[in-house]
């Protein structure tokens, strides 16, 4: 599919994300070797430690914040992203499926249409056989189209469900690391809180990965959007949109349209020779193949709608339009006896008229389905297709990913400068006694406010 070669030809605009997601990754990794085999510590006089500890505990809130609210953006912007995602796949996929059930409407009247008989009188059977090679084409069209939407849209729809998943989990771990980090690197869990260093620095790897994903991926789908606002322009060159939408061949589409518009024709030189030869003549009774005892008023003949050249005519005042043939039919349609001859006026027999009402509505429907495959031989139904793309879906995905980078940077870089501050108040060497000396004040505060208080209370009895 064209995403697919939009997105191996926009690879490298990624590269800095995956660059940073590396130096990252050996940097900070370097510094734990450091750290853990060297014995590096941070030595604080002891006046100086009290202000520090709160200088480091407000910038790990602020931190810590930071990714929390990145992670609420990548929520948020993957939940829309999805949602808009499906949303365009499911257009374009109904936009195929429309297609796909025109080309089976005009197969299948056309398969209908080799039914059609009045009186015992079918069509030619050389149109008989143009109709099967013709069915053949446009079903080998219908599966196509069908089998490459299929295949594509689920290949997208679980991509899409993957990035879904992922986005949920990195969001849900940060956030949860984020908070546990904060927490215990107050409380100087030191040991638990390594565990936490080691997982934000893996994790602070793998933010960086999908941001450099989702910068492939938004360009992908900017390419995308930007090629179908060319190929609007140009319908008719080659490039990979063919998979997403294709145009049905020409050649197919003007032989349907030829073919049926000659079994319109036909079906009408059907119905008028039966109207003209047999239900508008006055048989004596001997004559028994054609005299069923008709009377009454002539039929008007059925309008050709096209002339001799297969070109859109006109339909006089005396002829029938398809559209009103069947409702004008019942007018001149008799009552039968048990001998099948009419008892009332009338020149049609009830099943003569089933005969002719079934003939005029199989040219109907291929008066209406045919028309519509002029807009897939000559792209305007696709042109159309990639226009709405280009207006109304394109601009909320890209806006909806654009809050997903911005949720996964927050994370990463909230999430680094945690990590740093963790190290830091996790080997604090003096911070169980700035504790206990914090502890001890506010103990002893309590205390003289409660000593002050009960000596005040005989002097104030005197």
């Amino acid at each position: 599919m064209f995403l697919t070669s939009s997105l191996q030809s926009v690879g490298f605009t990624g590269a800095a994300a995956f660059i940073l997601a590396i130096l990252w990754f050996i940097s900070f990794g370097l510094a734990l070797l450091v750290h853990y085999f060297c014995g590096w510590k941070i030595n604080i006089n002891g006046n100086e430690s009290s202000w520090f500890l709160r200088l480091c505990l407000l910038l790990l809130i602020v931190f810590t914040s930071a990714a929390a609210i990145g992670c609420i953006l990548l929520s948020v912007g993957q939940v829309e992203f999805h949602e808009e995602a499906l949303h365009t796949l499911n257009y374009v996929v109904n936009q195929s499926e429309y297609t796909v059930q025109t080309l089976r409407n005009v197969t299948g009247y056309l398969s209908l249409a080799k039914t059609v008989s009045v009186a015992q009188i079918f069509l030619p059977s050389d149109v008989k056989d143009d109709i099967d090679r013709l069915n053949v084409d446009l079903n080998n069209a219908a599966d196509t189209l069908e089998l490459k939407t299929s295949e594509n849209s689920s290949k997208i729809r679980n991509v899409f469900n993957k990035v879904k998943s992922a986005l949920i989990i990195v969001a849900a771990v940060m956030l949860l690391v984020s908070i546990l980090g904060l927490v215990l690197s107050i409380f100087g869990h030191q040991h638990v809180i390594h565990i936490f260093i080691i997982s934000g620095w893996l994790l602070v790897a793998v933010t960086f990965i999908l941001c450099g994903v989702f910068v492939i991926l938004n360009n992908a789908i900017s390419d995308t959007c930007l090629a179908m606002g060319e190929w609007v322009e140009n319908p008719h060159a080659e490039t990979a949109l063919s998979n997403i939408l294709p145009c049905v061949d020409q050649r197919t589409t003007n032989q349907t349209l030829y073919k049926s518009k000659q079994v319109i024709n036909d079906i009408a030189n059907l119905v008028n020779g039966f109207v003209g030869s047999v239900a508008n003549s006055n048989p004596p009774p001997q004559a028994t193949s054609n005299y069923y005892n008709q009377s009454g008023p002539l039929i008007p003949p059925l309008c050709y709608p096209y002339d001799a050249q297969l070109q859109d005519r006109t339909c006089s005042d005396q002829e029938l339009s398809m559209q009103n043939a069947s409702l004008v039919w019942q007018n001149y349609t008799c009552t039968v006896s048990a001998y099948g001859l009419c008892n009332s006026i009338g020149r049609l027999t009830p099943s003569m008229y089933l005969e002719l009402v079934a003939a005029v509505n199989v040219s109907y429907a291929l008066e209406h389905y045919a028309p519509p495959l002029l807009n897939l031989q000559n792209c305007d139904f696709v042109r159309d297709t990639f226009r709405n793309i280009t207006s109304s879906y394109c601009p909320p995905l890209e806006g909806h990913l654009r809050i997903v980078n911005g949720g996964l940077g927050l994370i990463s870089v909230g999430v680094m400068l945690s990590l740093a501050l963790w190290i830091l108040y996790a080997n604090l060497p003096q911070r169980e006694e700035v504790f206990a000396k914090l502890s001890s004040r506010i103990t002893g505060s309590c205390r003289g406010k409660t000593t002050t208080s009960a000596n005040a209370t005989p002097g104030y009895g005197a």
